[in-house]
């Protein structure tokens, strides 16, 4: 009996040893700073639930889906009031029109992608980080963690058509808070790269 518990443990360990860098780097996407503290409480809730997972091929995303709700959770204690969102205007901004008539660069030929150009992976990041979790974890999991939105859905227990809301939401706050970010930070002067 004893030997059981303990090839559990060590077959546990394997798991989370191989699979912590992964859900670090999609807990720091979904919750940001308290990132540590998600993953620490998806392994916590991983090894009490160990005896449930029905094959060690499963386990990555076994301990991914308890890593989503574990950033719901943590979301929602960050989030008792959720910011107000003025969704008119949100889907009035149009990125691509926005870049048109400022013009930030002039005498470019490629000036869409030239404004994208400017940004970095930390920038990226930081823009992220600025949309309130319910917009962040969808646009993060299905754009940049490849899960396909049915699976999200299932995953998150909710209908298709909420996950689908709220990407398309996502995207077009991701995209005035993209272009608010490089006003802020001056990427739109000529010659800040």
């Amino acid at each position: 009996m004893e030997d059981s518990r303990t090839d559990q443990r060590e077959s546990f360990r394997d798991l989370a040893s191989s699979q912590l860098p992964r859900l670090y780097s999609i807990a720091r996407r979904l919750v940001g700073d308290d990132a540590e503290d998600a993953v620490q409480d998806c392994l916590l809730k991983g090894f009490q639930r160990y005896d449930q997972l029905k094959s060690a091929e499963s386990g990555p995303a076994w301990l991914t889906t308890i890593l989503v709700n574990s950033c719901h959770d943590v979301g929602r204690a960050c989030a008792r009031r959720p910011q107000a969102i003025d969704f008119d205007d949100v889907e009035r901004f149009s990125l691509y029109r926005k870049i048109a008539y400022e013009d930030p660069f002039p005498y470019s030929d490629s000036l869409h992608l030239d404004f994208l150009g400017e940004f970095g992976p930390e920038d990226v990041h930081a823009v992220l980080m600025r949309l309130p979790p319910l917009y962040r974890i969808p646009l993060v999991l299905v754009h940049m963690e490849g899960f396909l939105a049915k699976e999200l859905a299932r995953r998150l227990d909710v209908p298709l058509g909420t996950v689908l809301a709220r990407l398309h939401r996502g995207r077009k706050l991701f995209e005035k808070e993209l272009w608010e970010y490089a006003e802020e930070t001056g990427l739109l002067k000529e010659g800040t790269s």
